[in-house]
């Protein structure tokens, strides 16, 4: 496959979006400038916000259009410094494609909107630049802005009394996207989904996985995982610094590292392919039948066509299943390589049920479908992590995509209970640029949605944008727009972002809101393609 394929048939949803429910896309042209004069910075954030060990994971592409992923932890002391940090890098453009890098320390700074910096020092003097916006003390969200890559993801609080093999313990459900290596090697985009049981003492004892690879585009099914091995990492006291380890499950390596004994981080080490998720451990009463699989959900993919014109792909979309096995109510947004399309409530679909998996009892597994007359049949697999969480992969022909999906609760939806502050992560590729390979671009801000009577919200955003013939970082870029509540909020909804500078630019949304605090975006311009989550701040 040609160094333009393999970063036209990238689309990951970083995820932390997937894990951490935050994270997307957004494309913004190149403006030249740096935007609408941003509004002062309010909030009750500082230094002292970010105090602790967190675990960070980030994918994206590498300067030669090469996936790229990373994941690691870092220590902050509550005063501006990084007193210690630790990462793996897989870098599929460089050799050796993996490397462990130890941090000799770094320093961050923060407005009190949440907005700030952080520099990791490499050992080598160099230093790796993030921009970040906090959505809380122990959740964040990441952009590399260093210009070395073009990467986007997040962070979380970890737990270091849980840096032990014993923490990693009960049944996980797992999400990886990324891209795997054929016999001839060649680059396609990957996903995998699934359920895993680990029993505390370094054995991964069984599970079930589906696979979507795009270089046979063949949607595995069910199939039961490989038995594997975990263990801490000893070297330097990394396990126990940092909650690194590595692990092996279905023929395939990965460095590991502990959020807590719910969350771990995944990276794929190994010849087959590079990969980036995470494994979130299933709590509350998994649905295990029909009936017991009930109310309205909304979720959302992204990733790659692998037929046509092999393009980015991003979908977001509500459905009420009924505990009879079918499915109503169904709004769909998709943009498939800028071609715009959407489904309405009360559309003439067919076949539209959904079926939880009793062939494998208890993994969480179960499958809906639905057909359009004119988009055709939409056909996806999801894992439960929790009565209201799961993640989802579609295994329609010629797709390969994974995502979040989650209970919508609260309704009605208005104005009055969506106001306030929201932390903004998005990534993705901008399309019909005239270099050969499209931008990757990421962004990391937020916006304020300020009061009941107005739609109208205000804020600020930093961004890259990665080609092969230039790179560009501009931060403190001002916008302003406005969020659109149609009827009770349940379905799609409008979210309008405006930036300024030499060059305004109007880039339109359809949002599906899941509660009061997380909402889902897609966007409706066919010239870049966009998912991605706006998440509420908690200070």
């Amino acid at each position: 496959m040609t160094q333009s394929k393999i970063v036209k048939t990238r689309w990951m949803l970083g995820w932390l979006a997937v894990a951490a429910l935050i994270g997307g896309a957004m494309m913004l042209s190149g403006c030249g400038g740096s935007g609408k004069t941003p509004p002062p910075p309010t909030g009750g954030f500082s230094v002292a916000s970010l105090k602790g060990q967190y675990g960070f994971s980030m994918s994206g592409l590498g300067l030669s259009g090469a996936y790229l992923a990373r994941a690691g932890s870092f220590a902050a002391d509550g005063n501006g410094k990084i007193t210690a940090a630790l990462e793996d890098v897989v870098d599929l453009g460089a050799t050796p494609t993996a490397s462990t890098v130890a941090f000799t320390g770094g320093t961050y700074d923060i407005q009190p909107n949440g907005r700030g910096v952080m520099i990791l020092q490499n050992p080598n003097g160099g230093g790796l630049q993030l921009n970040f916006i906090l959505n809380s003390t122990s959740q964040g969200e990441l952009l590399q802005t260093d210009l070395n890559a073009a990467a986007g993801g997040g962070f979380n609080l970890q737990t270091p009394s849980n840096f032990t093999a014993a923490a990693i313990s009960g049944s996980y459900v797992f999400d990886l996207s990324g891209v795997s290596f054929s016999s001839t090697n060649t680059v396609a985009p990957i996903t995998t989904i699934g359920q895993v049981a680990a029993d505390g003492n370094g054995n991964i004892t069984s599970g079930t996985i589906d696979v979507k690879d795009g270089n046979t585009d063949t949607a595995s099914g069910a199939i039961t995982l490989t038995p594997g091995t975990y263990q801490m990492d000893l070297t330097n006291g990394n396990g126990a610094n940092f909650g690194r380890g590595t692990m092996t499950f279905n023929e395939h390596t990965f460095a590991f590292y502990i959020v807590n004994s719910g969350r771990v981080l995944l990276l794929e080490e190994d010849t087959l392919g590079g990969s980036l998720g995470s494994a979130l451990q299933q709590s509350g009463t998994i649905p295990t039948t029909n009936a017991s699989f009930t109310g309205s959900f909304v979720y959302m993919v992204g990733g790659s066509s692998v037929m046509g014109s092999e393009g980015a792909l991003a979908r977001a979309a509500r459905f009420t299943a009924d505990g009879q096995g079918g499915i109503s109510a169904v709004s769909l947004d998709d943009n498939n390589n800028g071609s715009i399309n959407h489904i309405a409530p009360g559309t003439n679909l067919t076949d539209a049920t959904y079926a939880i998996d009793t062939a494998h009892g208890g993994s969480g597994r179960g499958t809906f479908t639905f057909k359009d007359s004119g988009l055709g049949t939409f056909t996806n697999v999801f894992y439960m992590i929790s009565p209201t969480q799961a993640v989802v992969q579609d295994i329609s022909p010629g797709l390969i995509t994974v995502g979040p999906m989650l209970a919508q609760s609260g309704s009605p939806f208005t104005n009055a209970n969506l106001a306030g502050n929201y932390a903004l992560s998005w990534d993705g590729v901008q399309l019909g640029v005239t270099t050969s390979i499209p931008f990757q671009e990421d962004l990391v801000g937020q916006y304020v949605l300020s009061n009941a009577s107005s739609n109208n919200i205000t804020g600020v955003v930093d961004y890259t944008e990665l080609g092969l013939s230039n790179s560009t970082f501009l931060s403190d870029v001002g916008l302003t727009g406005n969020l659109k509540i149609t009827g009770d909020g349940t379905n799609r909804n409008s979210l309008q972002v405006v930036t300024g500078g030499s060059s305004s630019t109007t880039f339109d949304f359809e949002g599906y809101v899941a509660n009061s605090t997380t909402m889902f975006i897609v966007s409706t311009d066919n010239s870049r393609v966009v998912s991605g989550v706006v998440t509420q701040q908690t200070q």
